[in-house]
């Protein structure tokens, strides 16, 4: 990892801004969570890998968690989805690579 250093103010609630450069470095962005570890007179911040917390999903999951073990609601995929799915198993995928054609959200 780069040596970088910055300054962060410290507001009077307590809070400071990482710096964009330290953001760039951790590969945190808005929402990502950060750890401060206090060694020997310094603190060390690390990037805290923590599993999605949107209560929706949450919530989703579960409902569907609960179908599952009822037996509810539940059916096999159709056989060339599963067929498609299984032949691009294990390739690898570019999550930064630009989208072709049209999206719609």
């Amino acid at each position: 990892m780069p040596e970088i250093h910055e300054v962060a103010t410290l507001t009077s609630k307590g809070q400071l801004t990482l710096p964009k450069s330290i953001r760039q470095a951790l590969g945190v962005d808005t929402g990502g969570k950060v750890a401060f570890d206090m060694r020997g007179g310094e603190i060390v911040v690390t990037r805290v890998d923590a599993e999605h917390e949107d209560p929706a999903i949450g919530a989703f999951l579960g409902l569907l968690e609960a179908d599952i073990r009822a037996g509810r609601h539940v059916r096999s995929l159709p056989e060339d989805l599963a067929r498609a799915m299984l032949e691009h198993a294990g390739h690898a995928v570019d999550l930064d690579e630009d989208i072709e054609g049209e999206v719609a959200l």
